[in-house]
């Protein structure tokens, strides 16, 4: 049974045209979402991108974290997962990128263990909530007969989803991941955890914070970006509930943070994570080329 799973993907020199292209001086710790996972029955929640960056020099990790939980919790089993990397690699920091609920995720650990971490980049992270959980948080009445069934759903969701990805002793908890989610809940996080936040709505924060981390953003806007994706109509249905541009499930500018690398891109909340099977956008950047761009410039930054 694996607790804290952590994959390195390459830890031999890259050969071939390309190579040292992604290659950072710290390694890169990539961070799933809400109901996500490392790898499920052989596939990739970041699909084909971790091969991508070690291809060209990265060291790559593939963090496991409970599929449902609060934002802190998260964020400790990721802490002690980093950790880990640093005593396996003998790094005196990581990269740390997250995705969704990975956003919050990796800001908890850049806030409380600076020194361990050189940069935070947030891809369609859910920094000032979700407009989908306060939704669902305002038509789910606290204790009621739905919000129970609602969670028993959630659970046995969230239970196969670790079973199947080998973290079955991970807690899941699918209220706390709610409530993480709620522009209330994002506004408590981020009193307490402001590092890298824009000062006003919609805004750019600093590219290096006080805490001496740097602090990137970008995601995708749009729904339906191909009829070939099963799992579009789902989030065209989600996002016709955003008054803002949305990536499906998270407003453009909830996920500001830091240094926006870009909003325009469109891609769905799937998208940002080449999910489903690598199926985006025709016309479009390839998604695992903006994680490849990203590495180029974290490696351009000495990082």
């Amino acid at each position: 049974m694996k607790r804290w799973l952590l994959v390195l993907l390459c830890a031999l020199p890259m050969l071939g045209q390309g190579a040292g292209y992604t290659q950072t001086r710290y390694p890169i710790v990539l961070v799933h979402g809400l109901f996500g996972f490392d790898k499920l029955l052989g596939v990739d929640y970041f699909y084909g991108i971790p091969q991508a960056l070690t291809r060209d020099g990265a060291r790559v990790y593939v963090a496991q974290v409970s599929a449902t939980q609060s934002s802190e919790l998260r964020g400790e089993q990721l802490l002690r997962q980093v950790q880990q990397v640093l005593a396996i690699t003998g790094a005196d920091k990581v990269n740390l990128i997250g995705h969704s609920h990975g956003g919050p995720t990796i800001r908890y650990v850049a806030s409380v263990a600076p020194e361990l971490v050189a940069s935070a980049t947030s891809v369609g992270g859910v920094n000032q909530g979700s407009e989908i959980a306060d939704l669902v948080r305002a038509r789910v009445e606290p204790g009621s007969p739905a919000e129970q069934l609602a969670v028993a759903a959630a659970s046995a969701l969230s239970g196969i989803i670790s079973l199947l990805s080998g973290g079955s002793d991970l807690p899941q908890d699918p209220l706390a991941s709610l409530d993480a989610l709620t522009s209330s809940g994002a506004q408590r996080f981020n009193q307490r955890y402001p590092e890298g936040l824009p000062s006003q709505h919609c805004g750019e924060g600093p590219l290096r914070a006080a805490n001496g981390v740097y602090y990137f953003s970008w995601s995708g806007r749009g729904n339906m970006t191909n009829i070939l994706d099963p799992v579009d109509p789902a989030l065209a249905l989600t996002g016709s509930f955003f008054k803002e541009p949305s990536d499906g499930l998270v407003g453009v500018c909830s996920s500001h943070l830091g240094k926006v690398i870009g909003t325009h891109y469109r891609m769905n909340h799937l998208d940002e994570v080449n999910q489903s099977f690598g199926i985006r956008h025709l016309f479009e950047t390839d998604p695992v080329n903006l994680y490849r761009q990203h590495a180029n410039r974290l490696q351009r930054l000495g990082l």
